[in-house]
């Protein structure tokens, strides 16, 4: 059965979104990883969340900025095999470019670096660079909605990880779940898909009407751990 969203605008995330970095990501927290002997627990490309926050957490403070810097350099570093996920292109040129925008937990030479890899030039981009807090705080799709000039209560958010979508709930937006780094059922969207192959764009007039022609059942993951 299909599921609509009509809205003016939409928000997407970018790992895992719109593109799968998720070699590059693992990695590059597992040289992190070795260099400050520190284990994660989990896998860094589930979590959504801006790197610095990640390394506060996990190191003690005095070391937090050089720690920081350190996994920057390393993902930066490393693009290799970064892809563009299954129905992106057509998806973003299916939008008019003036109605959507990538708010990401990357830095923004991060954000450079793997939107450069994939080809993929954004109308606006908001890093974590730009707000002093990021996900699951609402700020970084509170500032994409404000540079598109679009109330956020009238925007789509797309995402694949938990802090996202949190992220654009606290906002006011719409949820749409993509299958990636956790189970769909973990997400907590209004809607979730396996892959953005599945979504098309309808215009009614000023508004976008966002169509999933088959919302995910299954809480498989599509990005396999490594």
């Amino acid at each position: 059965m299909p599921v609509s969203f009509t809205v003016r605008a939409v928000l997407f995330d970018m790992d895992g979104t719109l593109i799968d970095s998720t070699p590059a990501v693992d990695r590059s927290w597992a040289a992190w990883e070795r260099l400050w002997d520190v284990r994660l627990g989990v896998r860094a490309s589930s979590l959504g969340q801006p790197a610095r926050d990640i390394v506060a957490a996990r190191v003690p403070a005095a070391d937090a900025e050089a720690a920081f810097r350190d996994i920057e350099r390393l993902e930066v570093a490393d693009t290799d095999g970064i892809v563009v996920l299954p129905g992106v292109r057509e998806l973003l040129g299916a939008i008019p470019a003036d109605r959507w925008a990538v708010a990401t937990s990357c830095t923004a030479p991060l954000a450079a670096a793997r939107l450069a890899a994939a080809g993929i030039e954004p109308p606006v981009l908001v890093t974590s660079s730009d707000t002093a807090l990021g996900k699951p705080d609402p700020a970084p799709y509170l500032a994409a909605a404000a540079r598109l000039g679009v109330d956020p209560r009238d925007c789509l958010v797309v995402e694949d990880a938990v802090a996202g979508v949190q992220a654009g709930r606290a906002a006011g937006c719409a949820t749409l779940g993509v299958l990636g780094s956790v189970p769909g059922a973990t997400l907590g969207a209004d809607a979730v898909v396996t892959d953005l192959s599945r979504v098309r764009v309808e215009r009614e007039g000023e508004r976008l009407r966002i169509v999933v022609d088959q919302p995910a059942t299954d809480p498989e993951r599509k990005i396999s751990p490594t």
